[in-house]
């Protein structure tokens, strides 16, 4: 189901032809970067948290973390990631396919700069035996996202 509205979601921006579907599961980001082909950090990957009592998406590379000091000063709130029951009942994805495609109303998307060094991205497509290959201005208009953000470490040479 949560597979079938995200990809309704990206027929309206023409992009349906890029949805991957696997006999395998995509469900982590090793799984998926096996499935697709891809390096890790070419994953996006979906990650779901609770901000003043809303549900929020951050899509970062597979090879990104939350850095908690950066999500703080970012949300101004501790990061708090959503229990996999949440996760369904907020976002409308469950975990290993959750993606910004297709998402409840009052869902905030942010996109984490983590993303900006590829041409070319993979996120979830609303199973956890998907995917869509996607490039950046791709995945900017058909995520609805809100800002660019940069929450995330462990991708970059810190120091």
């Amino acid at each position: 189901m949560a597979f079938d509205i995200a990809k309704e979601h990206l027929k309206e921006f023409g992009l349906e032809d890029r949805i991957h579907e696997f006999e395998v599961s995509s469900a982590t980001v090793e799984l998926a970067a096996q499935a697709v082909g891809c390096e890790p950090a070419h994953i996006a990957k979906t990650l779901s948290f609770m901000v003043e009592d809303s549900p929020v998406l951050i899509v970062a590379a597979g090879d990104a973390k939350v850095d908690n000091h950066r999500y703080k000063e970012q949300f101004h709130v501790k990061a708090k990631m959503l229990t996999p029951g949440q996760v369904t009942e907020l976002v409308g994805h469950s975990v290993g396919g959750v993606c910004p495609f297709g998402v409840n109303k009052g869902v905030k998307v942010y996109l984490d700069e983590s993303l900006k060094r590829f041409d070319m991205v993979y996120p979830a497509c609303g199973s956890a035996s998907s995917a869509v290959g996607l490039t950046i201005p791709e995945l900017e208009r058909s995520s609805g996202y809100l800002q660019w953000v940069d929450v995330c470490k462990a991708w970059r040479e810190e120091g």
